[in-house]
């Protein structure tokens, strides 16, 4: 059984996408049948899904991943895909087609012809102040 509150925090989560939706239903009916005799609520919706590695917007511990080696490690770039692929242990193909799309989409990384930069919504979702940008960077 399914409560609308539960689907809703499921579907927030999803990205927009029915296969993502089934999936993480999928997974969510199953901690529910061990944890909540099988009703979906939206708190144990949250708690499965949290639980999973899945937060509020619908990023998982891969995005996560790439947004934070992108901020921490490369100072919130620019880099190209190629050496943000090698610090991630991820092909470069899975990065460009699984990765980026939603993360462009959403406003957390943008794409530029010097490479991948964190965006200050990126910086925000992570609770991390941003770099200051020095007023000789700006102009170019």
């Amino acid at each position: 059984e399914t409560h609308s509150d539960g689907a809703r925090e499921i579907a927030r989560r999803s990205r927009g996408t029915p296969r993502i939706a089934n999936r993480l239903l999928r997974r969510v009916r199953d901690y529910a049948q061990v944890k909540a005799e099988g009703i979906i609520t939206k708190e144990v919706a949250k708690k499965s899904l949290e639980m999973m590695e899945v937060d509020h917007l619908g990023l998982d511990k891969m995005d996560h991943k790439l947004i934070l080696t992108l901020i921490e490690k490369f100072k919130g770039g620019p880099v190209g895909v190629e050496s943000l692929a090698a610090s991630i242990s991820e092909e470069k193909d899975t990065i460009e087609d699984v990765l980026e799309p939603y993360l462009m989409q959403s406003g957390f990384i943008q794409r530029t012809p010097r490479g991948r930069i964190a965006t200050e919504i990126a910086y925000q979702h992570f609770g991390i102040t941003p770099p200051k940008q020095n007023q000789q960077e700006k102009l170019f």
